[in-house]
């Protein structure tokens, strides 16, 4: 009896699961494949614009470094080091997303990263996956010269200097970034335990600078996804903490002159004045006696 109890119990917890897994994997799907899908049909190949692109990009730079002038022109349009002053490396960091990375194969990497930036552009447009794209790439480089500065030790945090002098090329982080961002806007946790998951286990497995880099592009996707959509927000937050200056008092406008009241004029009020006497040089007037 006891053991029946138990699973009656069981019973509802394990069917709200399975309704509730039902319903995410339904959205899941309808936001990331069924709503990509309507919007390539309805813009046609112009939508993956930008996947056609990186992919050709990736492909040509491979087949141009296979030659010793191909890859010394790749490493100075495409190279980017730890090792190299900051405004070479930003200056080359675009260039690096075509750059396919030395240890990784380029035909096997070349599925994801068509894959991602289809999804993102029929998703997001195209300027806003160019921007999280070069975001979450420029973040993974930034915090890895930071670390490198470091140096080791800080619980692990900070990497050797030898990792100043590796070249860091290819599309995997923006590959990597463009997914995590898709999955939390679109509250897709499958495709954000496949991405965020797979780079946390390669960094445990393989603790180099890519590991790190890779991380590091999943966190600021997070960052970026969960922001997405506050814009107006922000802009009050902000002009909330902006000092405020209080207003001082507005300049007195002159005054304009009163005219003086008018006082009505009646017909009793004109009294006529009395008839003053004729000037006399000082002497009184003579009577008739004294004449």
């Amino acid at each position: 009896m006891t053991a029946e109890r138990h699973l009656d119990r069981l019973r509802p917890a394990a069917a709200r699961l399975a309704r509730f897994t039902g319903r995410t994997l339904r959205g899941e799907w309808h936001a990331i494949v069924v709503d990509p899908v309507r919007q390539l049909a309805r813009r046609g190949l112009s939508g993956l614009l930008l996947a056609f692109v990186a992919a050709f990009g990736v492909i040509f730079f491979h087949d141009i470094a296979q030659h010793p002038t191909g890859a010394m022109w790749v490493t100075r349009l495409g190279g980017v080091k730890a090792d190299l002053p900051l405004w070479l490396s930003l200056l080359r960091t675009p260039v690096s997303l075509y750059v396919p990375a030395l240890d990784l194969p380029v035909w096997a990497g070349i599925t994801q990263l068509f894959l991602a930036f289809a999804l993102a552009e029929l998703t997001l447009g195209r300027y806003r996956t160019l921007a999280i794209a070069y975001a979450t790439t420029l973040a993974g480089t930034l915090v890895a010269r930071l670390m490198i500065a470091i140096g080791p030790g800080w619980s692990g945090l900070g990497l050797p200097a030898a990792c100043g002098q590796v070249l860091d090329t290819g599309p995997s982080a923006a590959v990597v970034g463009l997914f995590t961002y898709l999955s939390v806007i679109r509250r897709a946790p499958v495709v954000f335990t496949l991405t965020g998951g797979s780079m946390v286990w390669e960094s445990i497995a393989v603790p180099n600078l890519a590991g790190r880099e890779h991380l590091i592009a999943v966190g600021s996707a997070v960052v970026l996804g969960l922001l997405h959509g506050r814009r107006a927000r922000l802009r009050a937050l902000g002009r909330s903490l902006l000092p405020t200056r209080a207003p001082g008092p507005s300049p007195a406008a002159p005054a304009a002159p009163t005219a003086s009241p008018v006082l009505p004029v009646t017909a009793s009020a004109t009294v006529p004045a009395p008839a003053s006497p004729l000037p006399t040089s000082g002497r009184t007037p003579m009577t008739s006696l004294e004449r």
